[in-house]
């Protein structure tokens, strides 16, 4: 009763974030066009949640750690709760942006805690079997998030997005005070060091440089409150790197880095991510504004994406196990690539099935070559003791890329998004892609005593969460 019951608070827990992530994307131009503002508002809607969200990630696996699963879990919970309430009341954009950075903080919080539970909770085939329907059923989220946000959205209006997550938490929570009834241990370790100095340098030499890139087209590059923050922020990120090497409990051991196939899956992951966070970003605005899409028909236009990903994934999981991932991380980009060149012959009025719709599923297929293969390339290249701390590391890498791209979306898009426009961005995913695949052409091996494993079933989670778009949470 007690393993049953954690599952289903693992799963409701995930759910919660995952859905609010695949879901906002097609609320954007419906969000601009109640509470005002421009491209520089959409992007400030998606990059406050995953700045709080990319650089407190890593810090809450030792929260989770020092105080245990579940109270971090309920505390996640409550956060996010109550940041959901806040969005779903904003006033103004500037409102709105700021409880979403505090549920990206909630966020952070959800899932390695819910992970943490399951792991700390089952052992052997038992454990694969508890993360593989933790996977099955958090992938929902990503099949339903799109077109349920959009007809939420074109029926209700965009704040209902916000208040649908009080549900699974309000359930959640229940069911957390039913697990705790049962004695489940809360696994608090003793010992655990919080690098706290390195959560809040990481912090600022995230934001800093974010705010920067989003604020320029307005205020310019010579404006003192772009040049501060920018100057700022990379001040702290170098502060960062310097006292990663000599932290006693570092954030992010930079020492992970010295294997080859780990710092050469995070640069692929940065360039993955990047593009698809900037390419679904694209999709899901151009379709509406230029497009003239409903914000439903916009859900169901990436509908394939996440049903590619969550089919296929399993399959090139395991022949990656086969063959190794390196000809998986090397096709897999490049088609995704194609993908975004194909979009190049869009134009106005829209022909979305034989302009952009071979496109979207040349992505979802390169998606789903790529995401478990590179998953398993950068967990196998890693001991079985650092093995949490890797995957939150390639977690907060692809999180950051994505922040980092959609910061610069206002940049390539320009004044006015048009057209024109949209090919900027698309040839620009494209690059990203191909850099992707490239690098992992020439970077990655494949260790002579064994090939990796097959994809954990972790990675098919990552490749559906990919499928959403923006804010894996």
């Amino acid at each position: 009763m007690r393993q049953r019951l954690v599952i289903w608070v693992a799963v409701l827990a995930s759910f919660v974030s995952f859905l609010d992530g695949s879901i906002v994307n097609v609320a954007l131009p419906s969000i601009a066009d109640d509470l005002g503002g421009s491209i520089e508002t959409q992007q400030w809607v998606i990059d406050a949640y995953l700045l709080t969200l990319g650089s407190l990630i890593l810090l809450a696996g030792s929260l989770s750690d020092a105080f245990g699963r579940i109270r971090v879990l309920r505390l996640g919970l409550v956060i996010f709760g109550l940041a959901s309430v806040a969005c779903a009341l904003a006033p103004s954009a500037v409102f709105l942006i700021g409880a979403r950075a505090v549920q990206g903080a909630g966020a952070a919080l959800l899932v390695p805690s819910s992970l943490a539970l399951i792991t700390a909770t089952f052992d052997g085939p038992a454990r694969s079997r508890a993360i593989g329907t933790w996977t099955a059923w958090t992938g929902v989220a990503f099949v339903v998030g799109p077109p349920l946000g959009g007809l939420l959205v074109d029926t209700v209006g965009w704040r209902s997005i916000f208040v649908l997550n009080v549900i699974p938490i309000t359930v959640t929570l229940l069911l957390l005070v039913r697990l705790a009834r049962l004695g489940a241990p809360e696994h608090a370790a003793a010992g655990v060091r919080i690098d706290v100095l390195g959560a809040v340098l990481a912090s600022l030499g995230l934001a800093g440089p974010v705010f920067a890139l989003i604020e320029h087209g307005r205020l310019g590059w010579d404006h003192p409150l772009v040049l501060v923050p920018l100057i700022g922020g990379l001040l702290c990120f170098a502060a960062f790197l310097w006292w990663q090497t000599r932290a006693p409990h570092p954030l992010m051991p930079l020492s992970l880095f010295r294997t080859r196939n780990f710092a050469v899956g995070n640069i692929t992951t940065a360039a993955v991510y990047a593009a698809i966070s900037l390419g679904q970003f694209i999709i899901a605005v151009y379709l509406q504004e230029v497009g003239g899409f409903s914000a439903t028909a916009a859900g169901l236009a990436t509908l394939p994406l996440s049903i590619l990903s969550i089919t296929l994934s399993t399959l090139f999981g395991t022949l990656a196990g086969r063959f190794g991932p390196r000809p998986f991380m090397t096709i897999g980009p490049l088609t995704m690539g194609a993908g975004f060149l194909l979009m190049l012959t869009v134009t106005e009025p829209l022909q979305f099935w034989l302009q952009m719709m071979p496109g979207i599923l040349l992505f979802g297929l390169g998606l789903s070559i790529t995401v478990a293969p590179l998953t398993s390339a950068i967990l196998g290249a890693v001991s079985t003791a650092q093995s949490g701390i890797g995957s939150a590391v390639n977690n907060a890498v692809s999180r950051v890329a994505g922040l980092v791209s959609i910061a610069c979306a206002g940049a390539i898009i320009g004044a006015t998004l048009d057209t024109d426009a949209f090919h900027r961005v698309a040839f620009v995913t494209a690059v990203l892609f191909i850099a992707g695949g490239l690098v992992s052409f020439a970077g990655i091996r494949t260790p002579r005593a064994a090939l990796p494993g097959p994809a954990a079933p972790e990675a098919v989670g990552d490749a559906s969460e990919a499928a959403s778009g923006p804010a894996p949470a």
